[in-house]
């Protein structure tokens, strides 16, 4: 008998014990790119898990993959504190994130890496991916994305688990499908394709959807993305042409100004203001599946048991 699991940081769960998911998030981020800005500080992730539990939130996946301080050791803690599930990510970001010298380290044994994360854990901390987090680029993709995606793939066939991907400002989304589900085999269901809010193509949304991959529509919180008042017309074109069940939600906070606690939009911003919303647009039922059927369909792994 196969069975479908969510594999989160307190172990595998049944994809409906997700409750309301965001779909795309972080509790903890580093980067260069965004140097003074680090999500790093622990107390201020578990104040900000319970803000956005206070308003009916049951999951958070958090898309930081190796090297940009998942801190991964804590998050079990913060899951525990706060009765919030937690998924994390294993997989590698764009180039620019890194140090030249981590990647060139990396580069024989990526999919090793990824396998051993979803597996036995991340790092020294016994804590297990659920998902991997690759990245494409502006419109294209380079040798890193290529690169990584290619290790994406090995470890998605060796684990199952599914693979979700960066567009760079919602770009370059058919050339992803073209590489991962043409070329590389995955099945597009296993697939995320994430901030499609950043670039309101309802065409190109329509050909990902029929696919069968998932469609992220994330970070709709942050100021600098002047194509977010589009978010709800693109989900309802989406769901008119009966694709409702490929859409996720997600907040994707990536620096310590934009969390709730320091006074910014944060995780609740996605129940409290944009799911009213999208209610109006597409109705309670088909946004109730959007945060709650969905997620446990697009991040769970069927499993043989005792595997």
């Amino acid at each position: 008998m196969v069975t479908a699991t969510v594999r989160t940081v307190l172990g595998d769960v049944a994809p409906e014990e997700l409750g309301v998911c965001d779909a795309h998030d972080h509790l903890f981020f580093r980067s260069p790119l965004l140097a003074g800005q680090e999500l790093d500080d622990a107390a201020a992730a578990e104040a900000e898990l319970r803000a956005y539990r206070e308003v009916g939130g049951g999951t958070v996946v958090q898309w930081t993959p190796h090297g940009l301080g998942r801190r991964a050791e804590l998050l079990p803690g913060l899951s525990t504190a706060t009765g919030i599930r937690i998924v994390a990510a294993t997989g590698l970001h764009q180039a620019a994130h890194y140090a030249p010298e981590l990647l060139a380290r990396l580069r024989p044994v990526l999919a090793d890496v990824f396998v051993r994360e979803l597996t036995e854990g991340i790092g020294d901390s016994g804590v297990p991916a659920g998902l991997i987090k690759v990245a494409g680029g502006f419109h294209a993709l380079d040798d890193h994305a290529v690169w990584t995606m290619r290790a994406a793939a090995e470890a998605h066939h060796a684990t199952g688990a599914p693979i979700a991907v960066h567009h760079e400002l919602g770009t370059g989304v058919l050339d992803v499908l073209d590489l991962l589900c043409g070329e590389l085999g995955v099945a597009p269901q296993r697939v995320v394709l994430g901030h499609l809010n950043r670039s309101p193509d309802f065409a190109v949304h329509r050909q990902a959807a029929e696919s069968g991959a998932y469609l992220a529509f994330d970070g709709p919180s942050r100021a600098n993305h002047a194509t977010d008042w589009r978010m709800p017309d693109a989900m309802a074109a989406l769901a008119d042409a009966g694709f409702g069940d490929r859409i996720l939600l997600g907040g994707d906070t990536t620096t310590a100004g934009a969390r709730s606690v320091s006074g910014g939009p944060g995780m609740p911003y996605l129940l409290r203001r944009v799911r009213p919303r999208l209610e109006l647009a597409l109705g309670k039922e088909l946004v109730d599946r959007i945060l709650v059927d969905n997620p446990g369909r697009a991040f769970a792994v069927e499993r043989l048991p005792g595997r």
